[in-house]
């Protein structure tokens, strides 16, 4: 049970921690992040979000209410623009959920759910830009120097945190002895 568990503080604190660290190294970075022609998005909350659906064991953390929560707090940091993240990211949720009803919970599987969310995620977020002109940028470029640079940044980010990730939902599950 979620409320009874050491995850009811766990997440929170890195849900917090992820949308810290992903203005901060997009900050900190921008030279590398955002060199022209190329641009990666930073998408630890993504992450978070993706692996807590995943390390859980069986302690059902209610996701949708925290990454409409975390949706806000990004759209209002970022953006300006308050609802696309607080609506993609519940729906990139759902669509983790939907996804691993057909595929085991092993890495390579899960890595490659990931990647699939950070597609649909970025891929709708262009979308969306481009249908309010705030961005011009040509589907095939959008591809090639903001997708690809993305996908590489998050992946990497997916294989590091991933063991150590694990280890710590693994503690944060297990019962306490008193």
């Amino acid at each position: 049970m979620y409320r009874l568990s050491r995850l009811k503080y766990v997440f929170p604190i890195g849900l917090f921690v992820s949308l810290f660290l992903d203005g901060a190294l997009s900050h900190v970075w921008a030279p590398l992040f955002f060199s022209y022609p190329y641009s990666m998005a930073s998408e630890l909350v993504l992450l978070w979000l993706v692996l807590s659906y995943f390390f859980e064991n069986g302690i059902e953390i209610p996701l949708i209410p925290w990454s409409i929560a975390a949706g806000v707090v990004t759209d209002l940091y970022t953006s300006g623009i308050l609802g696309l993240c607080m609506v993609l990211f519940p729906c990139i949720v759902g669509l983790t959920q939907l996804l691993s009803k057909y595929f085991s919970s092993s890495f390579l599987s899960m890595i490659m759910i990931f990647f699939i969310d950070i597609v649909v995620f970025e891929t709708l977020n262009y979308w969306a830009y481009s249908l309010i002109n705030i961005t011009t940028t040509p589907f095939g470029d959008y591809l090639i120097y903001v997708l690809a640079p993305t996908l590489a940044l998050n992946l990497v980010y997916f294989v590091a945190l991933y063991w150590p990730l694990r280890s710590l939902f693994n503690w944060a599950t297990t019962e306490k002895n008193a």
